[in-house]
């Protein structure tokens, strides 16, 4: 005897499945895979490239389609099917299998670690390290930052029965601060990259500083002497909240930490050195409050390093 399958029922495998949910109902559209990031980022422009079937679902794994009455309810009486598509596609949440989502993450992770890489250098040779060093140092900290978490845990745990007994507990241990876990699909390399180079420098599982910057500072020779007292705009040589007077040549000097070279190049004033990372903001702004707009920073290279 034949089994009569119900014609609502449509079987789909193979797919990357995109989310919405609206009206406290959650849809589904049946996309082929890589579809979707194509779509959304503009390279694929054919609808029919992307979807599967043409139709909204309830649940794609078990074929069970959207009604009429759930779509009119959620997105209006008058929308089109293919308008609703639409939307599920370009607002939805993709679901993507293990597979993909872990070749996603492995995809990150070599993104950060490679950033990671190019920005570090020995603070001793000023050489980078490889990717392999900076690799087995972030597995460093992510077992450290694993063991912390747990102990954070456990100490929150233990402070909350003391409470509870009407004790006074002790001070609370001290967050450890810039830990790493390891890398996540949520953010991006970029942010991802500074946060694993924050841990790095502040545990140094391995000997590692942040990669100089090289600059050129020009100003007009004229205003070098002059006396300058810039409250609030710390050099690095510099205690926070010390208000520190001096001549604008001498102020400028003391943001950079290896000069290369400085002349006199006609009526201005020109140096060109080696500034951490942290140090240009606060350079930018001395140059700016200082010299009403004559003179200005550039940047000649965002990351100075040494290689073999």
């Amino acid at each position: 005897m034949p089994i009569n399958q119900p014609s609502n029922q449509i079987k789909l495998t193979n797919v990357s499945l995109v989310r919405l949910k609206k009206a406290k109902k959650r849809f589904e559209i049946a996309c082929y895979k890589n579809k979707v990031l194509e779509w959304r980022s503009g390279i694929e422009t054919d609808l029919d490239n992307v979807l599967q079937i043409e139709g909204v679902f309830l649940n794609v794994s078990k074929g069970q389609t959207a009604p009429s009455a759930d779509l009119a309810k959620a997105f209006g009486p008058k929308v089109p099917v293919k308008d609703i598509i639409l939307e599920i596609l370009n607002k939805g949440e993709l679901q993507v299998g293990e597979k993909e989502r872990a070749a996603a993450l492995e995809r990150v992770h070599n993104e950060v670690v490679s950033i990671v890489a190019s920005k570090l250098v020995n603070p001793s040779t000023k050489r980078v390290y490889t990717t392999g060093m900076i690799e087995k140092a972030l597995e460093m900290l992510s077992s450290q930052g694993s063991q912390a978490q747990q102990e954070k845990t456990a100490a929150a745990g233990s402070a909350t029965g003391t409470a509870a007994a009407g004790e006074e507990g002790e001070a609370k241990p001290k967050v450890r601060e810039h830990t790493w876990t390891g890398v996540v699909s949520t953010k991006s390399s970029k942010s991802q990259a500074l946060e694993a180079m924050k841990a790095l420098i502040a545990h140094q599982p391995i000997p590692v500083a942040r990669a100089r910057m090289k600059l050129r500072v020009t100003c007009p020779s004229g205003i070098l002497k002059f006396t300058t007292k810039a409250a609030g705009l710390v050099a690095p040589d510099q205690d926070a909240g010390e208000e520190k007077k001096g001549m604008i040549k001498d102020r400028i000097l003391s943001f950079i930490e290896q000069v290369e070279s400085q002349d006199v190049v006609g009526s201005d004033w020109e140096v060109i050195g080696f500034v951490e990372p942290g140090a240009f903001k606060g350079l930018g702004d001395f140059i700016g409050s200082e010299t009403k707009g004559q003179g200005r920073v550039e940047v000649l290279d965002m990351a100075v390093t040494h290689e073999d």
